[in-house]
């Protein structure tokens, strides 16, 4: 029955190549930052409303979610959908193919919902560049009805266990006092200098952190003219461990830093969250199995050099969603020298390799997902 029921499924993606590529292509194009994905949630969702799912959107209060579903059985499949772009580099992640891959998997299993016993879902999630979109939707009690969620991230190879890190996302400020730089520098505080404290305090640090932790950012305003003190610098900073435990301990010791700008200065200091905490991938072991058999049956190939295959470390609020539902977040390979967040990636993510990622993405998700739901629906 599984073979007979794939080929159906493989049949179904095949004749909505050209929509799905047409999608992919329309989304790339016109790329749209978190929280602003106004045109690309609404371009996504219209195709799934064209294939017969009852589209909710807004979703949950949120304007660029949405949720799209078919059918009525008893086990209930949910592919995610992302389709943010990275300011100034646009989908240098890849996140059209996400979404297609995503429509495609879930309209190719359409095909085979009544016969499986599944309810298929889409379920369109803003701002994971960042803003931890599927963490705000967590908290407004999405996905909890779903049996096993999927998606699939483009990559420059494929790998199928996904090992993000646990990560926060800070917006760090510092507020001093202007004064003209010649004249009368002693009536300033400068909070740029502020900022270069904390940020040499951190490379300091990293000698003592593990090698696995990862602290970064980008000062992104550090002053208005060169004959005047800084009264206002401002940056973004993201800190990453292996667990949300560690994380917990490792942010204490980077705001220590961030606090002693501060003090050296005068300046003021706040540190805001960007979004909530992402969590590391708690991975459902046995779907990756049948993901990474299906993949293969397509010609994918999982015997790569692992110093390509490190995309698989790049944090997630996937991660959350994982911690409350069975999840699988598998990384597809584009091929090229380029890696994520590069504008050489972007281009990648189009053409004619793209679109092969695209179509072995979105069978093997659907594959991957009627397997799952034939072995443990009740």
């Amino acid at each position: 029955m599984s073979s007979e029921l794939k080929e159906r499924v493989q049949a179904r993606r095949a004749a909505i190549d050209t929509e799905l590529i047409a999608l992919s292509n329309q989304l790339h194009a016109d790329p749209e930052v978190g929280w602003q994905e106004h045109r690309s949630s609404a371009a996504v969702a219209e195709v799934l409303a064209a294939h017969g799912f009852a589209v909710e959107q807004p979703y949950l209060g949120l304007d660029t979610a949405f949720r799209a579903s078919y059918g009525s059985g008893a086990f209930t499949v949910g592919f995610l959908a992302e389709y943010d772009a990275l300011p100034g580099l646009g989908h240098a992640c890849g996140h059209n193919l996400i979404s297609a891959m995503a429509v495609g998997g879930a309209i190719a299993l359409s095909e085979v919902a009544d016969a499986a016993g599944l309810t298929v879902e889409v379920i369109g999630t803003p701002a994971e560049e960042g803003g931890g979109g599927k963490i705000e939707l967590l908290e407004r009690g999405a996905f909890r009805e779903l049996d096993f969620a999927l998606m699939a991230h483009p990559a420059p190879v494929d790998v199928a266990e996904a090992r993000p890190f646990a990560v926060t996302h800070w917006h760090v400020q510092y507020d001093g006092k202007a004064a003209h730089a010649a004249a009368y520098p002693e009536r300033g505080v400068n909070a740029n200098d502020a900022f270069l404290i904390a940020q040499l305090g951190i490379s300091l640090l990293r000698q003592q952190l593990p090698g696995s932790v990862r602290v970064h950012g980008v000062q992104t305003r550090g002053g208005e003219a060169p004959n005047a003190i800084p009264e206002r610098t401002e940056g973004r900073w993201y800190v990453r461990a292996e667990t949300m435990e560690q994380l917990l301990d490792l942010e204490t010791r980077v705001l220590n830093c961030f606090e002693a700008g501060a003090l050296a200065t005068g300046a003021k200091l706040t540190v805001t969250p960007e979004s909530a905490r992402y969590a590391e991938m708690r991975t459902d072991e046995a779907a990756l199995d049948h993901y990474r058999a299906n993949a293969m049956a397509l010609g994918r190939n999982f015997d790569v050099d692992p110093v390509a295959a490190t995309m698989n470390r790049a944090s997630t609020d996937m991660g959350n969603v994982s911690q409350l539902i069975n999840a699988i977040h598998p990384y597809i390979g584009v091929g090229g020298d380029a890696s994520n967040h590069q504008l050489e990636f972007a281009a990648a993510c189009v053409g004619p390799a793209a679109e092969q990622t695209l179509r072995d993405g979105a069978t093997a998700l659907a594959w991957t997902a009627l397997d799952v739901a034939l072995e443990r629906a009740v």
